[in-house]
């Protein structure tokens, strides 16, 4: 049996970043560069004052108080067209462009205006204080957001400032996903007394809307050759097709079968792992198939582990490993076996902030309710010893999933 690792090499190394389009930049968070955002002018255009007060030269205020000539004002969106002159002063606002001849922002509440047309400067301000220097925040040309991130909101601000209105980048991933089995029935059918609820196919649509794919739900095929064969066939124009169930090698297990009569070539099908050891990869050409096992948590924690890097690296990202921080174990823990084990644990906190992870008493891989109230995942290698509480440990914390799982 492959390794985690193993596996998941060789799944990431199979795919590739999809064709770049062009979108809106308001539909554009989410998505992942293909072209750089490069900026088309200065920010600040011109000179700004940070503060409301007078544009003023600071030449003029050596000596306080100092009674100065408003000679006009510069308000956002708005301008002084002349040169400020020797004892003269600008009223100005928070983002008005500074006029030529003044060098410092006196603010106002350091001034006093007792005299129409003039402002008495009661503490001054040395040269260049309270101004935006032009292209302080980026310069025209300056290339703001490189190829290959995730835009976020924060992003999508600095394009549009950089007046950027459309963007390339790479197509989303079109995921076909397939339930299989006749024992599933949807949400809401009626369920008759040998069937069970098809949850995992809502529940992997879900994860690859919120990895940045689009899903594509392509029905329960009932076991049976032709009905899993033409399912497939329906799902082969999207760029990864993951099944569900029906992936190992048992009577009624006839995906395999299916997709090899498809094309596909089976790179492997079995991972020591749990939950999740009936994982399957197969490929045709420029098709892949992920087949992840039926049982509803392994099908979600195989979909965290392999179909999330797949889809990030057909998005344009490299596709790594999901990422393990360090936490200590709240409860002794005993030896484990020949297989990586994925634990659904709550996490706490120690007196120093380090998280302390306590697994459910009962593991098996039906039972949703206990991931669903999980807070991450006790990574244990094979072969790992037994430990005791406070030994330190690796974890998957949902919290650093962003809400996607």
């Amino acid at each position: 049996m492959l390794t985690v690792d193993e596996a998941l090499a060789r799944i990431v190394a199979r795919h590739a970043p999809l064709p770049a389009e062009t979108v809106s930049i308001a539909d554009a968070a989410g998505r992942v560069l293909a072209a750089p955002v490069v900026a088309r002018l200065d920010q600040p255009f011109a000179d700004l004052s940070a503060m409301d007060g007078y544009a003023v030269r600071a030449v003029d205020c050596g000596r306080l108080p100092a009674t100065l000539h408003v000679v006009g004002q510069a308000p956002a969106g708005g301008a002084y067209a002349g040169t400020l002159g020797a004892g003269e002063a600008v009223r100005i606002f928070t983002g008005g462009p500074v006029p030529a001849g003044a060098d410092t922002i006196v603010i106002q509440e350091n001034t006093k205006v007792e005299t129409a047309g003039t402002v008495t400067i009661l503490e001054g301000a040395q040269p260049g204080r309270h101004i935006r220097r032009r292209g302080l925040d980026f310069a025209a040309g300056t290339v703001g957001i490189e190829t290959g991130r995730r835009l976020a909101p924060r992003d999508v601000a600095l394009a549009a400032a950089m007046n950027t209105p459309w963007l390339s980048v790479h197509r989303r991933p079109r995921i076909g996903i397939l339930a299989t089995g006749d024992e599933l029935v949807m949400p809401g059918e009626p369920v008759g007394p040998n069937q069970i609820l098809s949850s995992s196919a809502l529940a992997v649509a879900a994860l690859v809307r919120g990895w940045g794919g689009e899903a594509i739900l392509l029905g329960i095929a009932r076991d049976t050759h032709e009905d899993i064969g033409t399912r497939i066939s329906a799902g082969l124009s999207c760029d990864l097709l993951v099944t569900l169930g029906g992936a190992s090698v048992g009577e009624h297990d006839l995906v395999q079968d299916a997709l090899k009569a498809q094309g596909f070539d089976l790179d492997f099908w079995r991972i020591a792992m749990r939950p999740g050891k009936p994982l399957m990869f197969a490929e045709r050409a420029a098709q892949t198939a992920l087949g992840l096992p039926g049982n509803p948590v392994s099908t979600m924690v195989c979909a965290l582990l392999f179909l999330k890097p797949a889809i990030e690296r057909l998005s344009g990202l490299p596709g790594s490993p999901v990422a393990t921080r360090r936490a200590v174990l709240g409860s002794d823990v005993a030896a484990n076996d020949t297989r990586q084990d994925y634990v659904r644990c709550r996490l706490g906190r120690d007196g120093s902030g380090l998280p302390v992870v306590t697994p459910f008493s009962v593991q098996d891989s039906s039972m949703l309710s206990f991931l669903a109230h999980a807070d991450g995942l006790l990574v244990r290698p094979a072969h790992d010893a037994a430990r005791i509480a406070g030994s330190a440990v690796e974890i998957i914390d949902f919290a650093d999933l962003g809400g996607t799982f």
